[in-house]
């Protein structure tokens, strides 16, 4: 299941855990292209945060996002990993993998 963001749920969302967020615009070509991808690793089991950046411009501004789709990860809360572009679905996975290990 991919969990929808906002700027009033995010940080509690974010807290504990390993916690992957994807920040996608409707309008994003590549967004669109990227979201079945999001879907089948939410499948997984693997936790999905999604934020919308026409409704949550603090977001996109705190995190410094420039280009959609972007991606954070979060160990308790804490950003380890932020990268940005069209991610096909293993190289996603693999980028996840290396900082689960």
């Amino acid at each position: 299941m991919i969990q929808e963001l906002n700027e009033k749920n995010f940080d509690e969302n974010i807290k504990d855990g390993i916690k992957f967020v994807a920040f996608t615009a409707d309008w994003c070509g590549y967004c669109q292209r990227q979201k079945p991808i999001l879907k089948e690793i939410a499948d997984q089991n693997i936790w999905i945060g999604e934020v919308d950046p026409d409704r949550n411009p603090s977001l996109v501004q705190r995190f410094g996002i420039n280009g959609f789709p972007s991606f954070l990860l979060f160990k308790n809360g804490n950003l380890i990993a932020q990268f940005a572009g069209y991610q096909p679905k293993y190289e996603l996975l693999n980028r996840l993998l290396a900082y689960l290990q």
